[in-house]
């Protein structure tokens, strides 16, 4: 490769990095907000239990999904 191929490649390597941290960090976020949204239905007292239940459980999900796309 020439000069010129190799900052192309590298600009373009660059951009691709950028574009995927963004991309995790957006998810990171989506599922701090989706596990936020669960906990409160899961703490919720007027909901019922099996509705509470599958909140908590979905929002011990989003957690892991939070810590996947924060590292």
């Amino acid at each position: 490769m020439d000069a010129a191929s190799n900052m192309a490649k590298s600009a373009s390597d660059t951009a691709q990095s950028t574009f995927n941290s963004a991309s995790e960090s957006v998810k990171g976020t989506t599922e701090q907000a989706s596990k936020e949204g669960n906990k409160n239905i899961a703490e919720d007292s007027d909901q019922s239990a099996g509705t509470r239940a599958s909140a908590a459980k979905d929002a011990a999900s989003n957690k892991v999904g939070e810590v996947k796309h924060s590292s």
